[in-house]
């Protein structure tokens, strides 16, 4: 009689495939964690890698989507297809031919979306407290911390122009990294399959 599998897709199954290859999450968690120190330690180069890097991912997605537009003329929505890769591939080429307005750029896009996110967190707490007791403490909490980043980098302009995005970066490396470790370390002591 062979033992009972766990369906696949399971909580169960999910855990018996990490505790199998937990090293490799451990590994993965181990090169964020470094990523995100470097980045740490010289933000700057953070923040130009990762515009560059971006901006090679916009001009790729536009080359792909060109392409694959030009191939279905008449597909249904081919203008806004061909507008699409057209803004991908501008996007890009902006991004790689000056990288330091580019770093520019995405600081001011990051200070919106803090703004932006922060306030709307704020009034999501707020509208649902009644049904997130306990909790939407929480959430409030999280919007007034983007709304203090924020602050933070514009009130530091423009010298924060060259590391913000990079530090940010750098610790979202930092913590992506950890969990992962953490996880990779409850895995390698779960029970095996």
């Amino acid at each position: 009689m062979s033992p009972i599998q766990p369906m696949a897709g399971s909580p169960a199954s999910l855990t018996h495939r990490m505790h199998d290859h937990w090293g490799l999450f451990l590994a993965e968690g181990i090169a964020l964690c470094l990523l995100g120190l470097a980045a740490i330690l010289v933000p700057p180069l953070a923040g130009l890698a990762a515009t560059i890097f971006l901006g090679w991912l916009f001009l790729l997605a536009g080359v792909v989507g060109l392409l694959a537009t030009l191939r279905a003329r008449s597909a249904p929505g081919f203008a806004w297809s061909l507008l699409s890769a057209i803004v991908a591939l501008v996007a890009g080429g902006v991004l790689l031919w000056n990288p330091l307005q580019g770093l520019v750029t995405l600081t001011y896009v990051l200070i919106a979306f803090f703004i932006v996110d922060g306030l709307l967190i704020i009034v999501l707490a707020i509208a649902h407290r009644r049904e997130m007791s306990g909790r939407w403490e929480w959430m409030l909490a999280n919007g007034v911390i983007d709304l203090v980043l924020a602050a933070i980098i514009i009130s530091g302009l423009p010298g924060t122009l060259a590391w913000a995005l990079g530090l940010l970066l750098g610790i979202d490396l930092v913590f992506g990294g950890t969990s992962l470790i953490g996880m990779a370390l409850d895995a390698r002591n779960a029970p095996a399959a």
